[in-house]
């Protein structure tokens, strides 16, 4: 199983996430769907129903965040030391040619990312275009609406 890139932070969410449902949620099913048992009749029991519906999709998201967790390759970004180089974790301040709009974004893993919190999908584009470039250079990204045109202003691991 290939390694998924994961930043400490990214990591810690989903181990909170894990346990969140394992002491919470799996409890709450397990007493509905005994609550639901004990009204007789499973065939017409929409409780029932609802119940398992949850309990598969809480068991099956364990073992999906499990399975991410053993193959997770957690990175630091505040212990990195790239050179200047734009990295996985890596916060970069983007500047747009076309515009001076100046946006900041933090490279990170797949179930990270949250562009209204500024966190790129380590394959976007915007980030596949950014890494391996330094402070300064240019880097030029696909878009809907044709090429657009970021200079990197700073690149920071934090």
């Amino acid at each position: 199983m290939p390694t998924i890139p994961l930043t400490k932070r990214g990591a810690e969410r989903l181990k909170e996430e894990l346990h969140r449902l394992k002491t919470v949620e799996r409890p709450a099913v397990i007493q509905a769907i005994a609550e639901a048992r004990a009204q007789g009749d499973l065939s017409e029991n929409a409780e029932y129903d609802a119940a398992k519906d949850r309990q598969g999709f809480i068991e099956g998201r364990i073992k999906e965040i499990e399975g991410k967790l053993a193959a997770a390759q957690v990175i630091d970004p505040s212990a990195l030391d790239a050179g200047g180089r734009v990295v996985f974790g890596a916060t970069v301040e983007l500047a747009d040619e076309d515009t001076g709009e100046q946006v900041t974004y933090q490279i990170v893993g797949e179930d990270e990312a949250d562009l209204k919190l500024g966190l790129i999908n380590v394959s976007s584009p915007i980030a596949r275009a950014l890494i391996g470039k330094e402070e300064g250079d240019v880097a030029e990204v696909q878009a809907p609406n044709g090429v657009r045109r970021y200079e990197i202003v700073a690149v920071r691991y934090e």
